[in-house]
């Protein structure tokens, strides 16, 4: 693994752990801990794995997040997104540790790691699957981007944003914060809407993919939406 990606992962842990703990103004979180290990020690064994099997998707991840023919609302929703992200771990930080204004039960907040390892999981599975994953929405010609039909991409059209949903949600019942859970609906829902616009750029865009549309009829949600 080369040394762009290491940085990079370092500076996920930062980008997560600054506001979590600062918002919790102490470092005595076992919660705060658990969701940086499940977090990043997924993310590490993806970046491991890719690094053996699939260089270039790796190398596609590590691009910056505003990209030549990357549409312009994605760049927007993305920046809205981490902006909404770091707030929301500062808010459960305030909420479960500094204030304690939720009190939420402990096996619930198992549930939650169990969701997070689960949801860590399927994105792993997606990036075997999907080399085109990358960051930005963009259609990659340079790489001769295709329809990928299989596996999680066999029941929703979508399956890297469903895994983030579920993140999103077990996240907050493992870091035992109800105001988390709220906010994981509002970051839900620009993921949900990300979703929409990304689908209809590959509709115009990418070969091949309205006749998967077709047959694959759900974006996120299996019989729902």
């Amino acid at each position: 693994m080369n040394a762009r990606a290491w940085v990079g992962l370092v500076k996920g842990i930062l980008m997560c752990a600054v506001p979590l703990f600062g918002g919790a103004g102490t470092l005595a979180w076992p919660a705060g801990w658990a969701f940086l290990a499940l977090i990043f020690g997924s993310g590490l064994a993806i970046m491991l794995d890719l690094a053996r099997r699939d260089p270039a998707l790796l190398e596609e991840r590590m691009k910056p997040l505003v990209q030549e023919g990357q549409p312009r609302w994605d760049r927007i929703l993305l920046s809205a997104f981490f902006a909404g992200w770091i707030g929301w771990l500062a808010l459960m930080g305030v909420d479960a540790v500094r204030f304690g204004w939720s009190a939420m039960p402990l096996w619930l907040q198992w549930v939650g790691g169990a969701g997070v390892a689960l949801s860590m999981w399927i994105l792993h599975r997606i990036f075997r699957e999907n080399t085109f994953l990358a960051a930005v929405v963009r259609i990659q010609k340079e790489r001769e981007h295709r329809v990928v039909s299989t596996g999680p991409y066999a029941v929703v059209r979508h399956p890297m944003y469903a895994s983030a949903l579920i993140l999103l949600a077990a996240s907050a019942l493992l870091l035992g914060s109800w105001w988390g859970l709220a906010g994981a609906f509002a970051l839900g829902a620009v993921l949900a809407l990300r979703t929409a616009l990304e689908d209809r750029e590959l509709q115009r865009g990418l070969p091949g993919y309205p006749d998967y549309a077709t047959r694959v009829r759900y974006r996120l949600v299996p019989l729902i939406w």
